[in-house]
């Protein structure tokens, strides 16, 4: 039986949380202590039948804009990945394995503000989640917009940052343009031409766009010591 740490921890590493299906595997980063924010973001990762994982690089992109923002982050591996417990759950059970993450989250951070963010599976898994999470800001990456159904989702109260390769060929960014113009509210939506679903040689330029979007909602930093 594993057991979720009881405080977030104060160096980077691996860690295990409890889970619906048994431990999550997660990974933890943390910001340089003079650019720390009160705020953490949770990263999910894309499809697991298809190889997706925390280990992705648009998902360690993202955590890495994330964290050189000033938020802490962790990363995760849905049931079934790495080292984590259970099996691939078609979407539900990894909402709640998302769920039991920013259950220890705000547990060990209560004081933090909560951010979620995504890549491809993992968007739609965050925008799931958001509808039971006190969310303050979203990211979503090349969300799977007509491949999953996106009926489900509604826009999580709070900013939301979507950025989608116009030269996507995993997601159709029609669907994803469609599916944002249906939206009673709108995020804001960065497209980035000539890049694919897995934005190679487009990794730097995705980072950029992270860091820009986000740096207005960015909450006070943290008092030094």
């Amino acid at each position: 039986m594993s057991e979720s740490p009881e405080r977030f921890p104060s160096e980077a590493g691996t860690v295990f949380i409890d889970g619906p299906a048994g431990r999550i595997e997660a990974a933890v980063d943390l910001p340089e202590p003079d650019d720390a924010v009160g705020a953490v973001a949770i990263i999910c990762h894309p499809l697991p039948i298809e190889g997706g994982t925390m280990h992705n690089k648009v998902v360690t992109i993202v955590e890495r804009a994330l964290r050189e923002s000033g938020l802490k982050t962790v990363r995760f591996n849905f049931r079934g990945v790495g080292e984590s417990d259970g099996e691939y759950d078609e979407g539900r059970g990894e909402t709640l394995d998302l769920l039991a993450v920013a259950e220890w989250v705000n547990a060990t951070l209560p004081d933090h503000q909560l951010w979620l963010a995504g890549f491809s599976f993992g968007s739609y898994i965050a925008l799931l989640g958001a509808r039971h999470l006190p969310v303050k800001q979203m990211v979503s990456i090349a969300p799977p917009a007509g491949r999953w159904d996106f009926a489900a989702v509604l826009p999580p109260d709070c900013p939301w940052l979507v950025v989608q390769g116009e030269d996507d060929d995993i997601v159709n960014p029609q669907d994803v343009y469609d599916w944002i113009e249906s939206l009673p509210e709108k995020p804001s939506l960065v497209r980035m031409p000539e890049t694919g679903h897995f934005f190679h040689r487009r990794l730097m330029d995705l980072r950029g766009t992270v860091k820009n979007g986000v740096r207005k909602n960015l909450p006070a930093k943290l008092a030094a010591g």
